[in-house]
């Protein structure tokens, strides 16, 4: 893994709290402890299409909103897929977008992007989800699809 302006190589990994996105996330962080790296654990979030009006009914938004379910899913995240001991210095970023969009603007300068093969959208059967599917057809770095257990 090359390096960038001569500093420590910076890996970006999506996280959504899935069992792929955590075996990414587990990658990442391996990856990054071999190569001197850092990771940078991303998370998006969005409002529903509904809250716009166009539901039939009003939803429901959860305590806290959005961002802070989004906060508490990196941080469990990393608490369960990091070691404690571990060297690897792992940042994040909690930003409102679509999953893809913010992934890609993410990595921009980043020398790997790391994503689990499928999250909690799509179809159970699929071999790539529709965000790691983006990711590797527009990234502007190189890609890595980890695919993880149904069990976690």
């Amino acid at each position: 893994m090359s390096q960038q302006n001569g500093s420590a190589p910076r890996i970006v990994t999506g996280v959504d709290g899935s069992p792929s996105s955590l075996a990414a996330l587990r990658w990442a962080v391996r990856q990054a402890g071999l190569t001197g790296g850092t990771v940078d654990a991303v998370i998006a979030w969005q409002y529903p299409t509904s809250i716009g009006g166009f539901g039939l009914a009003p939803l429901a938004i959860p305590d806290g909103g959005f961002e802070e379910i989004a906060e508490k899913t990196i941080a469990e995240a990393i608490s369960t897929a990091v070691d404690p001991g571990s060297d690897v210095h792992v940042s994040t970023l909690v930003q409102e977008g679509n999953s893809a969009e913010v992934l890609l603007n993410a990595a921009a300068g980043a020398d790997l992007l790391v994503v689990g093969s499928r999250g909690h959208g799509g179809f159970a059967g699929a071999l790539l989800g529709s965000v790691s599917q983006h990711c590797v057809q527009h990234a502007p770095c190189p890609v890595v699809v980890i695919r993880g257990s149904e069990t976690g």
